[in-house]
């Protein structure tokens, strides 16, 4: 039996400090690895030693084969723990480690190479008796072919890049005219993101449930299912929200599903956690989608119903153990649902999002699991996945696990990088959701137009908050003395503040109307009137009266910045009411400034160049994906300030456009 003492963990962020946490409970030591940006990382900070890997780009450090190999060398890890993403999946990587002797925690390099492709795996599950979509997973890659076999499973269809993931590679197809060009566009997608064009062609399940099995192997032959997950609402074929059981389960289907997801286990000897994936359509039938060689992003709502550690049961069968259930002692109690924390802006298309760490407290209530990688202070840049965290509730029932999970989420304080909470929050809430009744096509057809997912103003009560808190800074720094003293007497001139939030600007009037320590405010926005009353601010919470109503909300102020967290999510503001007039404009409404911290990996034009409104200029590149940046004006180009390769900072001028 392969033995071992340490493990290094090759990830970083919230999942690293996951294995980690499964790892020491058993009372091994830990090594992680870490690039550059990730010097001070929490995941750096709870493990027993660390090593540096390379610069902050994953194909430089957190992608480096030999990197890692050599950092366990030096360390003495005698296993590696692979996480998910980056090398999860590497069958040359799970190659590597055996052959420098070190145990890979996850299946073995033929499982991971078949399941890797999915034309070669569907061919391997309909020889394994796994249903499977009807379709064409042919070695012929031939425009001629394909259409023959298009027309053959008929429209509409699915177009799949074999080597494929993320929706890359994916197309939807309902005419035959559009095939052709649908394939090309596919195939160099394909080409581009995974090296391999080959492709796939189902025939289109319409809006379906996406069902996984849980499964186990062990290297004594033993496997079993541990129930299934719901991760039917989508965007873009991403998971946004992950559930334990799935809603129309019956005892039947769990069977039928988890048996056939045991045999395509078994048919590779599977060994270690696995995930067998299927599309359920409306009429119960389920069709074999791919199979996920790892742990998965979603694997802590099967550990809440079936109160399993999934971590400490790789560790165990990676080191010869069997597997500490059979499939009768298996059971499922309760309901777990999860949803995962980007650094991202909704109602901007869902834009990444870089910057410092202000605050972080998650909420902890019972039933209420939170696992993330983050630490105040801490920077986070292009270079990886936006997400942050993940929060996962446990109930006795779906409806008490999907209320507790709305108050966490939204209790969840996160400021300076502005999140996804406002998004995530609404969608639980949502009434088709909430019945258990969403399929893939939940997000397009019930939630396109949540006020989530276009830009919203403050609302008045908002900018009276902000102004309040501004000034009470103001008060203390002229007072020398800590607590709200400091403010001037009721009856004297009103106060008058300019906030900007984006690139709009919001005035606001505070009127004093009783000193002390707990001073009554008037404050006037636009046509409306609010009463404010400031009990407390302790420089991280503070506690008002409303408009009568009390509340506590959190908020961080530096200089004339202010973040706090309002009703369609966080909110910054900039104090801008003794800046000159006309200066907060800055370059002018021509001018393109950079979205977030990136890298810029094309310019298109160049000093003197004629451009048109909407025309692309530059492309930046920030948390693997790219960002397309276009002219607001018809005008003229005045100035171009980066090259292309540069890295450049959140909300730095890039283009000057002269209208």
């Amino acid at each position: 039996m392969p033995a071992f003492n340490k493990i290094l963990i090759a990830n970083r962020g919230e999942i690293a400090c996951r294995v980690m946490r499964s790892a020491h409970s058993l009372g091994y030591r830990s090594v992680a690895v870490y690039s550059e940006a990730d010097a001070d990382a929490r995941h750096v900070q709870l493990a027993d030693q660390a090593v540096c890997i390379g610069p902050a780009q994953a194909n430089q450090s957190y992608l480096r084969i030999d990197a890692i190999i050599a950092a366990a060398q030096k360390t003495g890890a005698d296993a590696i723990h692979p996480g998910y993403g980056f090398l999860s999946e590497n069958a040359d990587f799970a190659r590597a480690c055996a052959a420098a002797g070190i145990v890979f925690i996850g299946p073995t390099v033929a499982a991971i190479q078949l399941m890797g492709s999915k034309r070669l795996s569907k061919i391997a599950m309909l020889e394994a008796g796994v249903p499977c979509i009807p379709g064409y997973e042919g070695a012929a890659q031939d425009d001629q072919t394909l259409g023959r076999e298009a027309q053959r499973i008929g429209y509409p269809l699915m177009i799949k890049a074999s080597a494929g993931g993320g929706g890359r590679g994916m197309r939807l197809v309902h005419d035959g005219s559009e095939l052709l060009a649908q394939i090309r566009t596919a195939r160099s997608e394909a080409q581009n993101a995974f090296g391999c064009g080959e492709l796939i062609l189902e025939r289109a399940v319409i809006q379906p449930r996406h069902v996984e099995i849980q499964v186990f192997g062990d290297q004594h032959g033993n496997i079993v299912y541990l129930g299934e997950r719901d991760c039917s609402v989508q965007r873009r074929h991403q998971k946004v929200v992950e559930e334990a059981p799935c809603p129309l389960m019956t005892p039947e289907l769990r069977l039928a599903m988890g048996e056939a997801a045991v045999k395509a286990a078994a048919s590779v000897d599977y060994v270690g956690a696995g995930t067998v994936e299927f599309l359920l359509d409306r009429n119960g039938e389920f069709f074999f989608l791919e199979m996920n060689t790892r742990l998965q992003v979603e694997h802590p709502v099967t550990e809440l119903i079936t109160g399993q550690d999934l971590v400490a049961w790789q560790i165990r069968t990676a080191s010869g153990q069997p597997l500490p259930l059979k499939q009768e002692e298996i059971r499922l109690t309760g309901h777990a649902m999860e949803v995962r924390l980007y650094a991202e802006d909704t109602a901007h298309n869902f834009l990444p999002q870089t910057g410092r760490v202000l605050r972080w407290e998650p909420e902890l209530l019972e039933g209420i699991r939170i696992d993330h990688g983050l630490l105040e202070g801490q920077a986070i840049g292009p270079f990886y996945d936006p997400m942050l965290a993940k929060v996962i509730a446990y109930g006795a029932t779906r409806e008490e696990a999907r209320r507790k999970l709305v108050r966490a989420v939204e209790d969840c304080v996160l400021l300076g990088v502005n999140g996804n909470q406002r998004f995530l929050a609404n969608l639980l809430r949502h009434p088709e959701f909430a019945a258990g009744n969403a399929t893939t096509a939940f997000i397009v057809e019930h939630f396109a137009d949540d006020p989530s997912l276009s830009p919203q103003p403050p609302a008045a009560g908002e900018l009276a908050l902000a102004a309040a808190l501004l000034y009470q800074q103001s008060a203390n720094a002229r007072a020398h003395q800590p607590g709200l003293s400091g403010w001037r007497n009721a009856g004297s001139a009103p106060w008058r503040f300019v906030l900007e939030q984006g690139e709009q600007q919001h005035s606001v009037e505070l009127d004093v109307l009783a000193d002390g320590a707990q001073p009554s405010l008037l404050a006037k926005v636009g046509e409306q009137s609010i009463s404010l009353k400031l009990l407390t601010c302790d420089g991280r919470w503070a506690s008002l009266e409303l408009d009568g109503i009390r509340q506590r909300l959190a908020y961080h102020l530096e200089g004339d910045k202010l973040w706090l967290y309002g009703h369609n999510g966080n909110l910054q503001f900039s104090d801008i009411t003794h800046l000159p007039v006309g200066s907060a404009a800055g370059a002018g409404c021509g001018s393109v400034k950079a979205p977030m911290d990136g890298a810029i990996v094309e310019v298109l034009v160049e000093q003197g160049s004629q451009v048109s409104k909407g025309q692309l200029l530059l492309v930046l590149e920030a948390m693997k994906m790219e960002h397309p940046l276009k002219a607001s004006i018809d005008g003229v180009v005045r100035r171009v300030g980066v090259s292309r390769g540069d890295q450049v900072k959140n909300r730095q001028l890039l283009v000057e456009i002269e209208a």
